[in-house]
């Protein structure tokens, strides 16, 4: 095969063009890790392009935990949840995960990707359809290409273009599914989920909250976005993610009892995938632990938080209206935002560009998030390195 032919050759003649002119951004190979700070190429530099929101990838009683799993359980399950991969830690974490959310019942995927692939294709049958935010998340829209009903996107946040697009496709199906991120992972933006429940209790429409940047974060203790509104006995599905604030990997979907045992028995990337990990069902577990007993957790990530806000502020940075630890700062023009990542990178900040069309052309930006554990020192000194690229760059602070 002449790999030309490619679909998608184009990106890899790119990629080797940034490789040669040294402002190839992504695989960036980390050599060690203690949380806040990296090592990359034998350089320390402070990470604020980690979505550790809460900083307990290294948190001792977390690793512990993990530790203790791989010895009691082994270092997999070998199998799916079906036949021999249905560990009694799987079912206590999903106790657990869902009476920390909120919701009557959960079940535990082994990535959120496949939370997402699974859930939606499972409830949107040939007779339903989706209705998407034009923002939603890659794993979403993959789950839509699964789905056996079609899906009708509306313009972002935008409950004008939402109950047009309800109104259009309400008597047209049987199910009608409105999907959306609760946190928009590139803008730190949150969805309208208290406008998004009216519009659908007044349309008979249900409701999937894709939570993977909210859950663990926002809402009292992090119990989500659902919490953060007090909505979440209106929320049909709520999906969340553990790669995130929960310092390891796999994903969770909650609900009613029945809805979840259905998408239990249909979701085939549930029911033909390998279960969770022990260790990474016992790290989640720990998480749980940490947040539920750790009053200050929260505390210190929203300061740090503020911090970084207000800094971003005082230096003349347009960080969209993020309401979230994810800080994104607008640089504009693509080959300015690799070579500002490259400037952060040779001053020791471990920032990572998002460009199109992630985002829109001429909208690309450098998209920052933190931790709980990130110190005052280290913040200060992001600041300090950022102030000095929005001088010798010319970093706008406006959009446009």
């Amino acid at each position: 095969m002449n790999i030309e032919s490619l679909r998608g050759y184009r990106m890899v003649q790119k990629a080797n063009l940034l490789r040669a002119n040294n402002l190839y951004p992504f695989f960036r190979s980390i050599g060690d890790s203690e949380g806040t700070v990296v090592q990359v190429d034998g350089q320390d530099q402070i990470m604020i392009g980690s979505n550790n929101y809460l900083g307990l990838t290294h948190h001792p009683h977390v690793i512990e935990s993990a530790i203790k799993a791989v010895e009691k359980f082994g270092t997999g399950c070998t199998g799916s949840r079906f036949l021999n991969g249905n560990l009694a830690i799987h079912e206590e974490l999903e106790e657990r995960l869902a009476n920390y959310i909120g919701h009557e019942k959960a079940l535990v995927f082994s990535t959120g990707m496949q939370t997402n692939l699974g859930s939606l294709s499972a409830v949107c049958g040939p007779k339903d359809c989706m209705l998407f935010d034009s923002e939603n998340h890659a794993s979403l829209i993959d789950a839509s290409r699964l789905a056996l009903g079609p899906t009708f996107k509306y313009k972002h946040n935008n409950m004008e273009s939402l109950e047009q697009v309800l109104a259009e496709n309400v008597n047209r199906f049987k199910n009608v599914w409105i999907v959306t991120d609760g946190v928009f992972s590139m803008t730190g933006e949150l969805a309208l989920l208290p406008e998004i429940v009216e519009l659908a209790e007044k349309y008979g429409a249900h409701v999937y909250n894709d939570d993977a940047h909210g859950i663990g974060v926002m809402g009292t203790q992090g119990r989500g976005t659902m919490t953060h509104f007090g909505i979440v006995n209106r929320v049909e599905l709520n999906m969340g993610t553990f790669s995130k604030s929960f310092a390891s990997i796999g994903g969770v979907i909650s609900g009613s009892a029945d809805m979840i045992d259905y998408i239990k028995h249909t979701a085939r990337s549930f029911m033909f995938s390998a279960s969770m990990a022990p260790s990474a069902v016992a790290t989640v577990t720990a998480c749980l632990d940490v947040i539920e007993t750790d009053p200050t957790l929260h505390d210190r990530l929203w300061a740090n938080v503020d911090m970084m806000r207000r800094g971003f502020k005082e230096i003349g940075f347009y960080t969209y209206n993020s309401q979230t630890p994810i800080i994104p700062i607008f640089i504009g023009d693509e080959m300015k935002a690799l070579t500002v990542t490259n400037f952060l990178k040779e001053n020791g900040v471990f920032a990572t560009p998002v460009l199109p069309p992630a985002v829109p052309q001429g909208e690309a930006l450098i998209r920052t998030s933190y931790m709980a554990s990130h110190s005052t020192t280290e913040l200060t000194k992001v600041l300090e390195v950022m102030e000095k690229a929005k001088k010798e760059f010319d970093i706008p602070a406006t959009i446009h």
